[in-house]
């Protein structure tokens, strides 16, 4: 039994070290902030840079995790889809869907949990999900209309 175990043990972490192998996952480039929108006010860009700005900007912080398979493949494709699908630093490039994104945070679908495992600051309160989702529809409602700041970071 004993053997048993010692094979399966070298074989999981022979396993973990071919995966490191692949280079998915090691594409942390944060490309440059080409436009934000205009915050209605600090706390809604506090808010949105606490809870928000690492899948949902260029401005990711990388934790050293997102480092060491198969964690970073999920950390990239969480970045890769939330970048998709909302960036404030390519304001203006593409259609923001706004009733979505009070959906998801009024409905606590974001962050998402796995996401406030590892980054409790980003949990927020009813009152600063309430302020979140008013200072987003304040600051992202003008999608579209041409309005945004150049050059400066969310």
């Amino acid at each position: 039994m004993k053997r048993f175990v010692l094979n399966l043990v070298v074989g999981l972490a022979a396993l973990l070290v071919i995966l490191q192998l692949i280079p998915y996952g090691r594409a942390h480039t944060n490309p440059p902030v080409l436009a934000t929108p205009t915050w209605d006010s600090p706390q809604t860009q506090a808010l949105f840079e606490r809870a928000c700005a690492d899948c949902h900007s260029n401005q990711t912080t990388w934790p050293w995790y997102a480092n060491v398979a198969p964690v970073s493949w999920l950390v990239q494709r969480d970045v890769d889809q939330g970048r998709a699908k909302l960036n404030v630093s390519e304001w203006g490039q593409g259609k923001q869907e706004t009733e979505e994104i009070r959906k998801v945070v009024e409905n606590g679908e974001m962050p998402p949990r796995i996401y406030l495992l590892t980054h409790p600051e980003a949990r927020l309160s009813a009152q600063e999900k309430t302020a979140l989702v008013e200072g987003l529809l304040a600051s992202l409602g003008g999608a579209g209309s041409g309005e945004r700041e150049e050059g400066h970071s969310p």
